[in-house]
């Protein structure tokens, strides 16, 4: 069953669906779907309890124009009127439906979770999608290819008085983060953990820039998503970065996509260089974020603007980021 994608659903007809009785019926099947809501700010305010009563429902709400405060919670991704990137979020639910509809319903909580348990949470929708037909119908349009192995560390450090330097330095695959290199920032931000003397951390990408992502070519390579599950938790790189956020600050420059802003996004401080271009393009491969970006993206920017990054498949730039509260100041890479 293809998922289900309502236009010009009027409010009071979702609100009848969501209240007692309605359940939802008819909105959304067993793959997800959407809904678009069409709001000017004049509609009466949701009743109380219809946020909760969407909760789990697998049914994206997309808002478009000027929702008011209650209408902003039960929304799960707002588009003003008018915006052609409507017509790109539904493309996204119609041809991944059950990675959109997932990411849509893991938002809803992240912002109230610790950010442990969000990290758990996203791990465990990531791996449950990792097992499904989407992420399995991407991967046989991009079976995996071998490439030579570069000797040396993925991740420089340096001690520079009280600074601990770290830098990505994967520059020929623009630092994708693969096993290796996620294991060695674990490791290199334990050193900062253990050690008072390093007043601050500072971390950067070696080449064109700073990250372009998870390394395409690890995607669905452990053993099962069970066990994959259990490796992030036990060796998160966001969790990481996360217990030295005080004293961390990340440089971004180039592709920061999925985990090369999902990470950052956990530092105390994120400075982007003019140029940046930040994307979350998870969704497209059947999947959600996976390095902790519904949390830390989330924390900065909120959900809306998260599902919106993940659905559309755009990317913004550091100007955007600014405004969005994902990077404190756009400058020069050190000013």
């Amino acid at each position: 069953m293809e998922a289900q994608v309502i236009t010009e659903i009027g409010p009071g007809d979702l609100l009848a669906w969501l209240g007692p009785g309605g359940a939802g019926r008819g909105l959304t099947g067993p793959r997800g779907g959407a809904v678009v809501v069409r709001l000017d700010g004049a509609e009466p305010e949701p009743p109380h309890g219809t946020v909760a009563a969407l909760g789990s429902l697998p049914l994206i709400v997309i808002a478009v124009g000027a929702p008011g405060p209650g209408w902003r919670n039960l929304a799960d991704v707002i588009v003003p009127a008018g915006d052609p990137v409507l017509e790109e979020i539904i493309g996204t639910v119609e041809a991944r439906p059950v990675a959109a509809t997932s990411l849509a319903v893991l938002l809803r909580g992240q912002e109230h979770r610790p950010v442990p348990e969000g990290l758990a949470a996203e791990s465990a929708v990531y791996s449950a999608l990792q097992a499904g037909p989407e992420f399995a119908a991407w991967r046989r349009t991009r079976p995996v290819r071998e490439r030579p192995q570069r000797k040396g560390p993925r991740v420089l450090v340096e001690r520079d008085g009280d600074v601990l330097l770290l830098t990505l330095d994967r520059p020929e695959v623009r630092n994708a983060v693969d096993a290796a290199l996620s294991e060695e920032l674990v490791e290199a931000c334990a050193v900062a953990a253990a050690d008072p003397t390093i007043g601050r951390v500072e971390l950067r990408g070696a080449g064109p820039a700073f990250c372009a992502g998870g390394d395409l070519e690890e995607f669905g390579s452990r053993p099962d998503p069970a066990t994959a599950h259990l490796i992030r938790l036990h060796r998160s790189a966001g969790r990481a970065l996360w217990e030295i956020r005080e004293r961390t600050t990340v440089f971004l420059h180039g592709a920061c996509y999925g985990s090369g802003i999902e990470l950052p996004a956990f530092a105390g401080t994120v400075l982007a260089a003019p140029g940046t271009r930040i994307a979350l393009p998870e969704v497209a491969l059947g999947l959600v974020p996976g390095a902790g970006g519904t949390v830390s993206v989330t924390a900065r920017a909120g959900r809306h603007r998260t599902a919106w990054l993940a659905l559309s498949g755009r990317s913004v730039d550091a100007a955007t980021a600014l405004e969005w509260g994902l990077v404190d100041a756009v400058t020069e890479d050190g000013a």
